[in-house]
């Protein structure tokens, strides 16, 4: 069997392994076992081959596998669905306190708790949301606001 026919072999072996494991590294070996055979088939002796998979493998895990994981783990450039919603300002419809509250958020009604439990945010004050867990807004009194208690 031809040098070449083996690297293609390696290079659909390497290209099966990275679907399964998704670790790109694999991957990056598949495509520079495939350029080796394809320098094979050209008519370069082996240790051509091995200086092409070589190299091919040093660029890839040096230099495009950083780049790729960098972009991946780099996160959504807009926040969607309720995380927009946190940082945003609420109008307390009801109390809120440690037993529940409504509270509207842009527009949408919300069931609220005050971020910190020993507080009571009264109707008609404003809050700013802190988190959300689940269907319910954490509030926070705006400092200032008609609706912060004062220890």
């Amino acid at each position: 069997m031809d040098a070449w026919v083996v690297w293609l072999l390696i290079a659909a072996l390497l290209g099966i392994a990275e679907l399964l494991t998704l670790t790109l590294a694999l991957g990056l070996l598949a495509v520079a076992a495939l350029a080796a055979g394809l320098t094979g088939a050209a008519g370069l002796p082996l240790a051509g081959q091995v200086a092409v998979f070589a190299a091919g493998s040093a660029a890839g895990l040096a230099v495009v596998r950083p780049v790729v994981r960098r972009h991946v783990r780099q996160p959504p450039p807009l926040r969607t669905g309720a995380a927009a919603l946190v940082g945003r300002e609420a109008l307390t419809l009801t109390e809120v306190s440690r037993a529940g509250g409504r509270a509207r958020i842009g527009g949408e009604e919300w069931s609220a708790r005050p971020y910190d439990p020993d507080l009571v945010i009264p109707a008609g004050a404003a809050a700013d949301v802190l988190a959300i867990e689940g269907a319910t807004a954490l509030l926070y009194p705006v400092p200032g606001g008609p609706g912060e208690e004062t220890p």
